[in-house]
């Protein structure tokens, strides 16, 4: 007979127990894109990359090529994170770059999460190595796009087949404050929501602005 306790799933995270890799948010990687519009796109990887920074998440930057040829990473990624060394690479498969290797090691943390350009190549390719070296794969699916919409979809299909879970940027936010009365984090959150979280974003700020509301009381 199962029994309820008031803790959370193990599968939720949080913010101390994975490791964020941001994968080729490139101006040439986004110009291809087409299952995700660009402005959408540069909104929710800036709300990950906020969201990372807001709650202190281990986090990894990595670009492909970025001054031969895909250009530098997005720079609401990089305005995040001023002071990150943005690992660059020649490999699509950012898992098979030794230095990613080593950054992955020393956070010493079980849970990846990934998001990034393009789906089918550069997140497929470390998702897929990462769930068989044993590490739980978490994928923010809005914060990565691909040449087509069956192209992400399919590699979307083929990693969740194999093990990997999905979510979506405003979702990962969400999941890491998990509690409105966790004030410590509060304002940060209601602060990215309302600059990155589109609709919901707008509701904070009539909801704040009309009735003073908080979610915490």
């Amino acid at each position: 007979m199962a029994i309820a306790k008031a803790a959370p799933a193990k599968t939720l995270l949080n913010h101390d127990d994975h490791t964020l890799i941001m994968i080729d948010h490139q101006s040439q990687m986004s110009f291809a894109t087409k299952s995700i519009d660009a402005v959408t796109l540069r909104n929710n990887a800036a709300l990950v990359a906020n969201a990372a920074r807001e709650f202190k998440v281990s986090t990894i930057l990595t670009t492909v090529a970025a001054k031969s040829f895909s250009g530098p990473i997005f720079d609401e990624i990089k305005s995040a994170f001023p002071d990150h060394t943005i690992i660059d690479r020649t490999s699509m498969n950012t898992w098979e770059d030794e230095r990613i290797a080593v950054e992955v090691n020393a956070a010493g943390k079980q849970k990846i999460v990934l998001a990034g350009l393009w789906t089918s190549v550069c997140i497929v390719g470390p998702a897929l190595s990462a769930l068989d070296q044993g590490f739980e794969v978490y994928f923010i699916a809005d914060a990565c796009g691909d040449v087509s919409v069956e192209a992400h979809e399919m590699a979307i299909q083929r990693m969740i087949q194999l093990g990997a879970r999905p979510m979506t940027s405003l979702q990962y936010l969400l999941e890491l404050q998990r509690d409105w009365a966790r004030g410590e984090t509060y304002d940060e959150t209601v602060k990215n929501s309302i600059a990155y979280g589109g609709a919901y974003g707008l509701g904070l700020i009539y909801a704040k602005t009309m009735f003073n509301a908080s979610e915490g009381h």
